[in-house]
């Protein structure tokens, strides 16, 4: 049953532009485009990762249609050259005029203000899950008063970042990034260097290639782990061959295909470079031919050894002699003084012990992503220092130590996020994309997965190369110059267009908590929550944060609270996660109790607007439990960019949703009968609508039509009754499902219903209420329905030409409906006629319980609640 809800009259307050409609064509215009392209859309969130970030472009229009309900508090202006506003010209009446127009057939009026530059005055706004910060920035670039909450440390610091970005004074930034170049940068590129292959100068190492080894357990032979031989694909003038490394010779070759039978150009050794020594999880050995397992040979032999065989390199000075690209950039093999260069590199490790303080010594904490999801424990990682070759811890701690003496605080600050996400690329647990010569990336799958042949970024960088400490604070930099003037891409015309940068920037009137938003104890606050709440079943942020959190907390340790602890917090989490034990019970608990303090946060009149990540009727089940019973009430359901066109199929399809709620007035009691025709009459005049007026997919009609459904559910949750039970909002999903997969329609019985529950229906009620549906007035007076001979009446079970139609058809052996068998029961059990035969003859199906619960509803007459029952068919 849902809590008692002290709220006004629903009838009072305005309905939002994001409740009537939602521009979904013209933001998954934009989100194709965006996703694949952050980095030119809203570079401030390409300053550092964080995961399952909701598009930027998304949250833009959820804050336009939700925020916007008072012309009065809203200036609109044009987007001007070096921030200057020439004035729009839409004053109260014309913004007034937008927001009436905008429809669930037409809500593109609105959209009109995307790419304006608009502000709201006195709003205020929550997000208790802000993650990576997106729905703060985007509504401070509407200048309402935004707070944002987030338990994870990382999140919080990214955040912080974003919303700092645009006050930071640019010039200061790039000169303390000079005082850390001049400091370190030559210290540690002197270790990326390797012998130019076209001899008398050195070259600029942009990755060096690795391959771990074990021994064989049979016969003691070094084996290399390499699955294949290819290095990478060839490039400019050979870019129809591959880069292969010759397994006899160990010479980096270029081949015309490499999974047919190839020749060293270097020692004519023949060989398939398709063929490895790793298949699966398992090495065959090259001498031998024994098979065996590699994690139970990492652990019988306390380890792996790692070997440098390759290196990518750039060299300036060919590049500055004209030489042709494959000269200036590509791959070698690694030489002795490539091998002596780490081993310098060690060297300095091990007796500079004042920098060891600068990485990471704690211990991997075991978890589920890294015990179970991928156990990197039994790859032998112990520390997170582990997942570093000696060079580059030494690279990362001169380079750390150098930003901790920077003394302008924000400046460091940004330097430190630059340096975190460099680590994304910076470690030996990434690999080299073969086919597009590209470093990967070590969130890639989300996950950590330990490389066979890891590759080993330049943590300084080269004029070439991504994911280097210089290229992430170049991203930085655009992050910081966008958020000061920030623009809007969008599509106009069926070309992409861009706004002149606005003059509002990012993240004024920001504030950010870190900490458990269950202890959020504001009342009656907040105009909106806007947010992205957690799910059940996806990635356990705590966990992979903890990789960053690690070297974010070597420098702002003592500086934050939260950054004190050898992890990010787990218990806390509102996620189930299998290694604490934390069930999906658990998580809707704790979902629910979130929703409770959102609840009591908002206004009255406030709205709650989140993303959230679909993937089968259950889950949404336990969703519109959660909200329902703390006092909500859903009114609105809008897709965004994802594949949901198997939608309607029934298959188990993920996509993310916009679900919208309001805070519900007290609800009505229903019988599920009643519900149902109005779910049905929802959903096909929903998809009517839409089917005539909007350019969508069956999915994306689904999905609004789902909304309207929930709506429909919201008013009554905890009273819908159903066979004298209530409903649970999971049932009741199960049945919205089968309406919109399927395509219910309203029939003639349904009709006949609604008309029994008017207290003095006539036939215009009937006209009514046979519209959009497959009911109609002529085949219902067939039926015997209704008559018009003294009056309008309906064909009840008392009525005699109503039985006499009932009776024919029994006596004939014609087709019966359900309601004919319920009403010619009903006669028969008036006149004390025996009903048993006809039950033993028919199905007693669901659907006829059902029917006979509807009839007593309408009526009042509890007979028919009782009529199928065995007691009474022995009479």
């Amino acid at each position: 049953m849902s809590e008692e809800i002290h709220r006004p009259n629903k009838d009072e307050r305005t309905t939002l532009p994001i409740e009537k409609g939602f521009p979904i064509e013209r933001v998954n215009e934009i989100a194709a485009k965006e996703g694949r392209a952050k980095m030119h859309y809203r570079p401030i969130y390409t300053m550092h990762k964080w995961w399952a970030r909701r598009l930027g472009c998304v949250f833009r229009t959820i804050c336009l249609y939700a925020l916007l309900d008072n012309p009065e508090k809203v200036t609109v202006h044009e987007p001007g050259e070096n921030g200057s506003l020439s004035d729009f010209g839409a004053g109260a009446n014309d913004i007034q005029e937008l927001l009436d127009t905008v429809d669930i057939a037409d809500p593109d009026a609105l959209w009109e203000l995307y790419p304006k530059d608009v502000r709201i005055e006195d709003k205020k706004i929550l997000d208790p899950f802000m993650g990576g910060g997106t729905s703060l920035v985007e509504a401070s670039r509407f200048g309402v008063e935004s707070v944002g909450y987030d338990l994870n440390p990382v999140a919080w610091f990214v955040t912080k970042k974003e919303l700092e970005a645009g006050q930071t004074n640019v010039a200061e930034l790039e000169a303390a990034f000079e005082q850390v170049k001049e400091d370190v940068a030559e210290e540690i590129l002197d270790y990326y260097k390797t012998p130019c292959p076209n001899g008398g100068h050195d070259a600029d190492v942009m990755y060096n290639f690795w391959v771990k080894e074990l021994d064989c357990v049979d016969c003691g032979h070094t084996v290399p782990l390499f699955k294949d031989y290819r290095v990478a694909k060839g490039r400019y003038e050979h870019s129809e061959q591959y880069n292969v490394l010759c397994p006899d010779c160990e010479s980096v070759v270029r081949v015309d295909d490499w999974q047919s039978e190839s020749t060293c150009s270097e020692c004519a050794h023949e060989f398939v470079p398709k063929e490895g020594n790793v298949n699966g999880s398992k090495y065959a050995c090259p001498d031998c031919g024994a098979k065996y397992a590699i994690t139970d040979a990492i652990g019988e032999q306390g380890g792996f050894d790692l070997r440098l065989y390759a290196l990518e390199y750039y060299c300036p000075t060919c590049d500055d002699h004209g030489r042709e690209k494959s000269a200036v950039k590509g791959y070698k093999r690694a030489e002795n003084a490539d091998i002596e260069l780490f081993e310098q590199a060690r060297e300095e490790w091990e007796s500079s012990p004042e920098l060891h303080e600068y990485v990471p010594n704690e211990a991997i904490p075991p978890g589920h992503m890294v015990s179970e999801r991928n156990p990197v424990f039994d790859h032998g990682y112990e520390k997170w220092s582990d997942m570093f070759t000696i060079r580059q811890l030494l690279a990362l701690a001169k380079l750390l130590r150098s930003i901790g003496n920077i003394k302008n605080k924000n400046a460091q600050e940004f330097l430190i996020l630059a340096a975190s996400e460099s680590l994304r690329y910076t470690n030996s647990m990434v690999s080299y994309n073969t086919s597009h010569n590209k470093i990967g990336d070590f969130f890639r799958n989300n996950s950590f997965a330990p490389p066979m042949y890891p590759v080993e970024n330049n943590v300084w960088g080269s004029v070439w190369g991504s994911g280097t400490f210089s290229a992430m604070f170049e991203m930085i930099l655009d992050g910081v110059r966008y958020a000061h003037s920030p623009t809007e891409r969008y599509v106009e015309d069926d070309n992409n267009a861009e706004t002149p940068p606005f003059s509002q920037p990012i993240g004024e009137n920001a504030t950010i908590h870190r900490g458990d938003m269950r202890r959020i104890d504001a009342e009656d606050e907040y105009d909106a929550v806007i947010t992205d709440p957690p799910y059940y079943d996806n990635i356990i942020y705590s966990e992979v944060a903890d990789y960053f959190y690690v070297w974010q907390k070597i420098l702002l340790e003592g500086e934050y609270e939260g950054f004190d602890q050898e992890k990010t917090p787990r218990a806390e989490s509102i996620v189930t996660n299998p290694f604490l034990g934390k069930t999906s019970e658990d998580f809707e608990s704790e979902l629910h109790e979130s929703f409770s303090v959102v609840h009591r946060a908002l206004k009255d009149d406030g709205v709650l607007a989140f993303t959230y990540h679909h993937s089968d009727s259950d889950s949404w089940g336990e969703l519109l439990e959660s909200l329902c019973d703390v006092g909500f009430e859903v009114t609105a359901t809008y897709p965004i960019s994802a594949d949901i066109n198997k939608f309607i199929s029934g298959e188990a399809v993920e996509f993310d949703i916009i679900i919208i709620a309001r805070p519900a007035d007290e609800r009505d009691p229903i019988s599920w009968n009643s519900l149902r025709r109005n779910i049905y009459r929802t959903a096909k005049k929903t998809r009517k609508r839409l089917e005539e007026n909007r350019d969508l997919s069956r999915g994306d009609i689904g999905v609004v039509e789902m909304g309207r459904c929930f709506h429909e559910y919201s008013k009554h949750h905890g009273e819908v009754e159903r066979a004298g039970e209530m409903m649970s909002a999971k049932e009741v999903v199960d049945e919205i499902y089968g309406v919109i997969q399927d395509g219910s329609d309203i029939g003639e019985i349904d009709v006949f219903l609604d008309l029994l529950e008017d207290t003095d229906p006539g036939y215009n009620d009937l006209n009514k209420l046979c519209r959009g549906t497959n009911a109609t007035p002529e085949r219902m007076e067939d039926m015997r329905l209704y008559r018009m001979d003294d009056g309008f009446a309906l064909g009840t079970w008392d009525d005699e030409r109503r039985i006499a139609y009932i009776q024919n058809r029994v006596e004939n052996d014609e087709e019966l409906t359900d309601l004919d068998k319920a009403q010619f029961l009903r006669y028969r059990w008036e006149h004390g006629k025996s009903v048993s035969g006809y039950l033993s003859e028919w199905d007693v199906t669901d659907d006829l319980r059902e029917l006979c619960e509807g009839l007593a509803d309408a009526t009042g007459d509890n007979t028919y609640r009782n009529i199928l029952e065995s007691r009474l068919s022995d009479y």
